[in-house]
């Protein structure tokens, strides 16, 4: 069986397209950390090409192809009890934000956003750093937090928990998720065979319809 290790951002969709799979979900950074380690992962799927690219330059995995792309939204609970309807809004005294930790993908996402609207200020409002994606989505979901950045298609997977407030597309950062065999794969062919389902005509159906942007 193909142990895929993927960005947590890719918890519903990757099982979707092969259920056959071993799937370590985590941050893009702590996985390729693992990999480093001698972690026995087949297949590297990562919601960023820093990493892949990084442990391609080191001969840790096989060439990364680009799969998909994602956007920022900014999302909220429910019930909304901060009254946040703008990106601005995060900045105000009081507002317990939630953010992705720095080296984390999308939490470097989320401070490239920031600096982009001039909203830096926000940093202030910080009450918890989380290890990936789902953490954000999780501490906004039950209200420990006003707001959070995430990927659209983590706020589509959260329903109607959250509430999504959409932000400029100028601010949006350039995002790639790249997905490589790992050199060291004891089932290379069955790894090279789940990486190409995955950029197949029913993988890239199976993003698309969970939001991802395609390349």
């Amino acid at each position: 069986m193909v142990t895929v290790y993927a960005a947590a951002s890719l918890t519903e969709v990757l099982p979707a397209i092969d259920a056959n799979a071993r799937y370590s979900f985590a941050g893009s950074d702590a996985l390729a950390a693992q990999i480093r380690e001698g972690a026995p992962a087949d297949v590297y799927a990562a919601a960023s090409s820093k990493y892949p690219q990084e442990l391609y330059e080191d001969g840790l995995v096989e060439e990364p192809v680009t799969f998909a792309s994602n956007r920022l939204v900014l999302i909220v609970p429910a019930d909304n009890p901060a009254a946040i309807g703008t990106v601005g809004d995060v900045t105000a005294p009081g507002t317990k934000l939630v953010l992705a930790a720095e080296g984390v993908p999308v939490g470097d996402y989320t401070r490239t956003v920031l600096g982009e609207l001039g909203v830096e200020d926000a940093l202030a409002n910080v009450v918890s750093y989380e290890d990936d994606v789902k953490g954000v989505v999780a501490k906004v979901s039950i209200g420990e937090a006003d707001a959070g950045f995430v990927y659209a298609t983590d706020a589509a997977a959260a329903g109607s928990a959250v509430r999504v407030v959409e932000l400029p597309e100028s601010s949006q950062p350039p995002i790639e998720y790249q997905i490589a065999v790992v050199a060291r794969s004891e089932h290379a062919d069955a790894a090279e065979a789940f990486v190409q389902k995955v950029l197949s005509e029913q993988g890239r159906e199976a993003l698309r319809a969970a939001g991802f942007v395609l390349p």
